[in-house]
């Protein structure tokens, strides 16, 4: 029978170790390979993402993953720190700083975006309501 409870989302990329690499080493995520050569991505949170391999892999149209942060200063200098490029929009597409970091305003939280190795696009944003 049919069931939602065990859903989860998937995205591809275009190179399958490098997937790997940047979601492990360079975000530092749990990344395991399943059965069929794909990754999936483990969150302590309990949800998962499958990243598969596609041989005409164009990147999405729009964000594939958000990280929520309590400090999203802190957090945009750690990933520029590993190398992760959070200036990925020109100023006339998104008003940033010099950091990448769109400001709050009525339509959001203080966000950055940045790309995986594939040109999928993740955001980094401030949640002030994450607890710790």
């Amino acid at each position: 029978m049919f069931t939602t409870d065990h859903a989860f989302p998937g995205f591809s990329v275009d190179d399958i170790d490098a997937a790997r690499r940047f979601y492990g080493e360079t975000l530092g995520m749990t990344v395991a390979d399943d059965d069929m050569g794909f990754l999936v991505l483990d969150f302590a949170s309990g949800g998962r993402v499958l990243i598969y391999d596609k041989p005409n892999h164009q990147p999405a149209s729009y964000r594939i993953l958000n990280f929520p942060v309590r400090d999203l200063s802190a957090a945009v200098d750690d990933l520029n720190a590993r190398g992760v490029n959070t200036k990925i929009y020109s100023d006339d597409e998104f008003p940033t700083d010099s950091r990448g970091i769109v400001h709050a305003t009525d339509n959001g939280p203080d966000i950055a975006w940045f790309k995986d190795p594939a040109g999928n696009v993740l955001a980094v944003f401030q949640d002030d309501d994450l607890p710790g």
